[in-house]
Parts: structure tokens; sequence; C-alpha cells
């Protein structure tokens, strides 16, 4: 490789888990490592600020996880998520990453990460998972103390604009005023294009003006675009999104975990026009939240309601923001814009097609859509009410990359020196689904690849 005079001899642009994992890998193999992170250091980390667990593979009890969680539990669950996709994702890759997972938590241990003892009875049971001690913004200030210490350099407010390949090593254009940085060797870790609203109403259309950002405002796709658009590719697809549902009230962006809503499945949900278009039911445990994101999204104007009555409300865990309330449900209907014959129509229908309570909570009869599980009377006042909007966490298009994170073309060739980690190739395992806890561990696994693997190419 011809030596060129270059900034650094691994570039990492991002800030968050897989970057940040990225750095500290290339600069424990001995490369001089550059770090730009697009947000302030108060706001640094990406949407890992947000996270607060991952899911790691391991045969027997850990530290950090009780029982066991096998590959081939593991595998079968990314699978089980990707349904009609499962082809389109790299199963081999999938693997890797599976095997993979099982050390990662150490590695991030001695990299000075901590985490919550699998005794701790704190936190629910979970032999799938490992959760972070003080959450994701604690996992984001521990590797940059880790990272900083081994003399990675960063530079905050560095939004990169642009990136050029062609004429040597890798370059990337930074800020307004349009700096050239040069590296022998760049991992781009960046995330998705989510916080690009005119990206996503090329795909969504006037529905996208209506979805909340959960994360960081900074993820829009610049180094994304600029690898697909110097011949990388494609995984995953454009027009989808990992979204949940969230209250509707939550701010445009970096809401997090916190304003997702817990009742969907308790009470009914409407649209603006006040009718029911899923069984509540049909999904009750962790994945509930995923279910209701695209549901709510593809509802005219991209808007629902979550409705009950106080009964119901003492069911399930209340949004961070104050129910609206009514003493009727014609009230409620005026207070959440919605006609008070057409909201009052569809309780009325609702009450009457209730079966006897049976195991699992009541159900329905005679009513479209039937409500499978958790049906109960909505007749006690105050009713409440909760808006529900689509909260977006990543979209789902990304770059291909093999088992050394190196982004290939359609070819199949490795694009010279450009490696990639996190969101922007997680297409490659988790296709357009999502897998609790998995986005963290992609990361993780493969920003440590990268930077292994770019320090490797840098230093040859």
């Amino acid at each position: 490789m011809t030596r060129v005079s270059c900034d650094c001899d691994v570039l990492v642009v991002g800030g968050g888990n897989a970057a940040l994992c990225a750095a500290i890998a290339a600069r424990r193999a001995g490369a001089s490592v550059l770090l730009l992170e697009a947000a302030s250091k108060s706001l640094r980390g990406g949407n890992a600020r947000h996270s607060r667990n991952m899911r790691v593979m391991h045969g027997a009890p850990t530290p950090w996880v009780r029982g066991c969680y096998p590959a081939d539990d593991y595998h079968a669950d990314l699978q089980r998520m990707a349904g009609a996709a499962v082809n389109s994702v790299d199963d081999g890759l999938a693997r890797l990453f599976i095997d993979a997972s099982a050390d990662i938590v150490d590695w991030l241990v001695g990299n000075g990460v901590r985490f919550h003892r699998g005794t701790d009875e704190v936190l629910p049971y979970s032999r799938k998972t490992a959760f972070f001690l003080g959450g994701g913004k604690a996992l984001i200030n521990a590797l940059y103390a880790t990272a900083e210490a081994l003399g990675v350099v960063v530079r905050y407010g560095s939004a990169v604009r642009a990136l050029h390949r062609r004429d040597g090593p890798p370059a990337v254009i930074v800020g307004d005023a349009g700096i050239a940085v040069r590296a022998r060797a760049l991992v781009v870790a960046s995330g998705g294009f989510q916080a690009d609203l005119g990206w996503l109403r090329q795909q969504w259309g006037g529905a996208a003006g209506e979805f909340t950002i959960r994360g960081t405002p900074h993820a829009t796709g610049v180094p994304l675009k600029a690898l697909l658009e110097d011949g990388a590719d494609p995984v995953g697809a454009a027009d989808r999104c990992h979204m949940v549902a969230v209250d509707g009230r939550a701010p445009p962006f970096d809401g997090g975990i916190v304003t997702r809503l817990d009742g969907l499945p308790h009470g009914i949900v409407v649209d603006r026009d006040g009718r029911r278009f899923a069984d509540e039911g049909a999904v009750v445990g962790p994945s509930r939240y995923t279910a209701w994101g695209e549901l709510v999204a593809r509802c005219p104007g991209a808007v629902a309601f979550s409705v009950f009555d106080s009964a119901i409300a003492e069911r399930f865990r209340p949004s961070i923001f104050p129910a609206i309330q009514a003493d009727s449900v014609g009230g409620l209907a005026s207070a959440l814009g919605i006609g008070p014959p057409a909201l009052g129509s569809t309780v009325a229908a609702f009450n009457a097609a209730l079966n006897a309570t049976v195991a699992g909570g009541g159900t329905t009869a005679g009513v479209h859509p039937p409500k499978t599980r958790l049906a109960a009377p909505i007749t006690v006042p105050p009713f409440g009410a909760y808006p529900v909007r689509a909260g977006v966490t990543s979209t789902c298009l990304g770059v291909r990359v093999d088992g050394r994170a190196r982004v290939l073309r359609p070819d199949g060739t490795a694009i010279d020196g450009v490696h990639a980690a996190g969101v922007i190739m997680a297409p490659n395992i988790l296709g357009t689904g999502y897998l609790a806890g998995s986005a963290m561990t992609i990361g993780a696994v493969f920003g440590r690849i990268a930077g292994r693997e770019a320090a490797a190419h840098a230093l040859r």
C-alpha cells in the first residue's frame, strides 16, 4: 500500500456504541484513531444513549445473565423475527455474529462498561439480555473514557458532509467549512437516515411528517448515501423502519424509551375517525411495541388513540404524559378531535361484542376486527386516552458487508479500506425486522471487528 500523508491510520465516523467499539479495537491494535461525532459532547452517543441492554448468546449462566441462551435459540429467534424476509438475511454473517456475541460483554467490561449482575433482583429476569448498569448513557461515558485514555482523538460537532475515495485513501469532508480529513482506513458507524425527514418522506409520503424520531437528530444518513453512491451493495429496505408506538406528545427527537406506550393491548385503539383497525390482543409480549409502530404509521394521518376507562387504566403502566380524560365517551371524543357519534358507536359495538372472561382475558365475537385477549368493557368513567404516533428507532437500509466488516460491491468485492459497523450494516442480519437487544450487540460485535480489520489494513 502506497503511503500517503494522512490525518490518522483509522478514521471512525460516528459517536455511538458501534463507533466507540471500533475506535477502541483499532487503537488497541496499534493504529492512530480519529473519531468524528456529529453531536456536541453533552449529546454524544447516538441512539445508544437511550438503550438499556444487549442480547447475547451463552451456554451457561454468566455473572451478567442467568440460565442459558444457546446459539440455536438465538438463531431461531432471528429467523422468526425475519419472517418472510428470512431469505434476505445473510445466514453465515448471522451465525458469526451470534458466536461472537458470547464474549462481547466480557470485552466491554474490560473496556470500562459496567453491567447489572445476573443475580440482581432490581430488573426483570432475562436469560437473553445483559443490562447496562446506569443505562446507555453510562455505557457511552465509559467507552469514551476508555477511548480517550487509549489515545483516540475525538472531535465533537463534526458532521460528515461528503465521502471521497477515488483519489487514494478514504477521505471525508467535515462541517460547513468543508474540511477534508484523510485516513488509511475508514469505519462508518453513523447509523441510519431516520433524522432526514425529506428522505423519509420519499419513502412514506406525508405520513413521515407525523413520525417521532426516538433518538439522535444527527442520524441523517449522509455517509450511508455516500457509500451507496460510491457503489456499495444495498441491503435491507429504504421503505421500512424499526418503529414503536409512542405517546403522540413526545418531542420530535431524542424522546427515547420512556415515551413508549404500554397500554395498547388493554383498551381499544382507534384511528382519527374513531374506528378500530387491529386486534389489540394479538401481541401482548415484549414485541407489542414494535407491532403497533407500523400499524399506526399506516393509519390515516399516521395518528391513533389508545382508549380505556378508569378500571382498565389500573392494569398498565401509564404514559409519562397525563391521560386525556372526560366523564363521557362523547366528551372524550371531542377532546381528541373525533366525532362523538363515531367513537360512541365503536365503544358500544365493542362492549356488546364481549364474551365471558376467559384465560388470558376476555374476547369478542361479531365485531371486526376481533379482540382475542385482554378484552374488557369500557364503561367506568372517567374515560381516558393517549394520542399515539409511530416512533422511529432506525431505518432498515444499509450496506452489505462481509465477516471482516468490509463494505462490499454488488459483485462481492470489497471497497478498499472501507468498513462499516452498527445500524448502517445491521440489515445484513436483521433484514427489515427487529429483535430486542440485538442492535446494540450488532454494534459492539461488528464495531470490534471493523476496528480490528481497519487497523490491520492501515498498518500493513
